[in-house]
């Protein structure tokens, strides 16, 4: 009887976790958030991983059928060859359940001063009608803001959010940012 009290607890305890994202909070529904990212060297994953922690959002990684080249100059001569072309690189899997998600943040890194092209084949992929999209992305030195504004072009049929430039794998401000737009409280 023990056992299957505290089995039952533990079921209920961890439905409960499972839907807080999805549990009305004063009232009003929470939005359920997606985190769809690309990320070549780690540093869009981290900040991804990041914000997943911050808001409870559900993370997928965009990820290519054909893997870039480990090393930097090959990956960009890739990047650069598949920019030229207006290329649609294949993407491994899709989104489970896209429906249910209500706020889309998209990430990756600035590759040849914009979004890389395989975020065109992500945002192709769906109807973004509904939804509310947040662009994030990490980068050297530049071209921040181009990168941020060509994910906002790619899904004309949603909402958007302000978005979030990082330095790196450097999250200092994703908190700020986040509250500023009304994501965290």
């Amino acid at each position: 009887m023990k056992t299957k009290l505290i089995a039952l607890l533990a079921v209920l305890l961890f439905s409960a976790g499972a839907n807080a994202q999805n549990a009305p909070v004063n009232g009003q529904q929470v939005k359920k958030i997606l985190i769809a990212y690309f990320s070549w060297g780690g540093n869009t994953q981290h900040v991804a991983e990041h914000i997943a922690a911050l808001t409870g959002g559900t993370l997928f990684r965009i990820e290519p059928e054909k893997p870039y080249p480990i090393e930097y100059t090959p990956c960009t001569e890739v990047a650069k060859a598949e920019k030229e072309a207006d290329a649609r690189p294949a993407i491994k899997k899709k989104v489970e359940d896209w429906e249910q998600y209500d706020t889309i943040f998209i990430g990756c890194p600035v590759w040849w001063w914009t979004a890389p092209m395989i975020i065109n084949t992500f945002t192709e992929g769906y109807d973004f009608k509904g939804k509310t999209v947040i662009p994030f992305c990490t980068y050297a030195s530049t071209y921040r803001d181009e990168t941020l504004a060509r994910i906002v072009e790619l899904t004309p049929a949603a909402e958007h959010l302000k978005g979030f430039g990082a330095v790196s794998k450097n999250t200092k401000g994703i908190e700020g940012w986040l509250k500023e737009i009304k994501i965290l409280k």
